[in-house]
């Protein structure tokens, strides 16, 4: 069948440049399963028809088998009556004759029409094969389409991840981190530099305030520059400051 032929051609597809995506032997499947339920339609339709002229051919056979069984019954009736006085011998003899020939017309009828259903039943046998041959083909390339489908499926959705995957390595994710980075490094280097020029950028009295924080200046050196400035080198007796703390002491 041309159903076959085209279904083979899917199998083939992969060898042919037209075929180049997956779609194509998805549509071509479709298009296979299509015209095979099409097929599939009319060797139903040819089944029923020739089931039913096998079934008229059985019903006339025997039909046809009844007629010559009594053509023959009414040659026996009528020689019968002839013997028996009831009827002329000469016209009981020409009617018998003549259901004799009915009867093997009949009988050459029934034997036709027996060929004929005989025939008729070997064609439902083959018709009846190749509906069955078609619809396990149609079952099966149904299973394979969902199959293909699915894979297709399966495969544009790894595809498309992967892609995407591939695009995030090489271009987006690891090339925009390498760029903050290559920002951050710049911006502290940038902050660092601008921490120099401003530690540069101080006056000298804010040196000077610094260096004579309280914190970094001796008190007892300060006080002895401070009396050898106004020339005082007089101190406290050291019986007073007893006394004084004596009396506050009582």
């Amino acid at each position: 069948m041309n159903i076959f032929k085209r279904l083979f051609t899917i199998g083939q597809a992969e060898t042919h440049s037209a075929i180049d995506k997956l779609e194509d032997p998805i549509k071509l499947t479709e298009q296979g399963i299509r015209d095979m339920k099409e097929d599939l339609n009319k060797s139903l339709e040819a089944l029923a028809q020739v089931k039913a002229m096998a079934i008229r051919s059985r019903n006339e056979a025997q039909e046809a088998h009844e007629k010559a069984k009594d053509y023959e019954a009414k040659a026996m009736l009528l020689l019968k009556r002839a013997q028996k006085g009831e009827l002329a011998a000469t016209e009981a003899e020409r009617l018998a004759k003549e259901a004799l020939v009915k009867q093997e017309e009949n009988t050459r009828h029934a034997t036709k029409l027996h060929d004929d259903q005989t025939r008729f039943e070997t064609q439902v046998a083959q018709l009846d094969t190749n509906v069955k041959t078609i619809r396990a083909n149609v079952s099966k390339w149904e299973n394979e389409l969902r199959t293909l489908k699915a894979r297709v499926r399966v495969s544009t959705a790894t595809k498309n991840l992967n892609k995407q995957l591939a695009q995030i390595d090489g271009n987006s994710t690891v090339a925009m981190l390498e760029r903050m980075k290559d920002k951050v490094l710049q911006d502290e280097a940038l902050a660092e530099s601008y921490g120099q020029i401003a530690n540069e950028a101080k006056s000298v009295d804010e040196e000077i305030d610094k260096a004579l924080d309280r914190r970094y200046v001796d008190a007892d050196d300060a006080l002895a520059q401070l009396k050898s400035k106004m020339g005082l080198t007089l101190s406290l007796p050291e019986s007073s400051s007893n006394s004084a703390g004596s009396v506050g002491n009582s």
